[in-house]
């Protein structure tokens, strides 16, 4: 399991590159292989590439192909124990009983890259949230929106608006406009790290007005984060 980070080569860790290197086959979603295939740790291996929604027939051909004494590296984007494939490749054998070495090579997650990208947002509790329904239902995706966002965290939204899904990005907003006052810092990250890299910083309420995507982070600030010098801060409580 590789972590190969925001996509490019310059974020991925020593371990990940090595790892890439070392691989007979490669097998992940067909957006995050084409990335690895621009990095100098490819060298022509073999790949097996898939759409979205075939998960577990990636990992199941995974597993085959490692019972066969290939080394397999399942690449996902950020960390693979972050809303990646780690998860499902642990729960696959778990339901198989085929069983591999297996271990996990970590990756930055999107909340890091993103958060260094707009300044220091994460400096106190933050929570992730992903606002996609296909695997976790609306209700239980809000009620963890309405916890964290009453609790004052930073909040990391991932997956926050899709073209034929908007409803939870919609609701989501509301909840936090119950909570968070309209000044409040948000800031919002796309492809770090690659070509078309966005990086804006906007407040609660003015990001009706932003429209992220599936590739797009939203660091949404708690009570204490300001903006200075165009960077998103959350003091630690350091007295200066």
């Amino acid at each position: 399991m590789v972590g190969i980070g925001p996509g490019g080569e310059e974020d991925l860790t020593g371990r990940a590159f090595h790892t890439i290197d070392d691989a007979d086959l490669l097998v992940g979603y067909t957006a995050y292989i084409n990335l690895v295939k621009e990095m100098s740790c490819y060298h022509g291996q073999e790949t097996y590439a898939t759409g979205m929604t075939r998960e577990v027939e990636r990992v199941q051909y995974a597993i085959e192909a490692a019972g066969r004494s290939l080394l397999v590296a399942v690449v996902s984007s950020g960390d693979a124990g972050v809303y990646g494939m780690a998860g499902l490749v642990l729960e696959v054998m778990e339901s198989s009983g085929q069983y591999a070495a297996l271990e996990v090579i970590p990756g930055i997650p999107a909340a890091n890259s993103a958060a260094a990208r707009l300044g220091a947002p994460l400096m106190q509790d933050y929570a992730t949230i992903s606002l996609s329904d296909l695997l976790t239902p609306l209700p239980d995706i809000l009620a963890r929106v309405e916890a964290a966002a009453a609790a004052d965290f930073v909040i990391v939204f991932y997956n926050p608006r899709g073209k034929n899904r908007k409803d939870p990005w919609d609701k989501a907003l509301s909840i936090l406009k119950k909570h968070r006052g309209p000044d409040t810092p948000v800031g919002l990250v796309s492809r770090a790290g690659r070509f078309g890299e966005s990086v804006k910083i906007t407040c609660l309420e003015h990001l009706d007005r932003h429209e992220p995507d599936m590739l797009t982070t939203v660091i949404v600030g708690n009570s204490r984060t300001r903006v200075a010098n165009g960077r998103m801060i959350t003091p630690r409580g350091y007295e200066l």
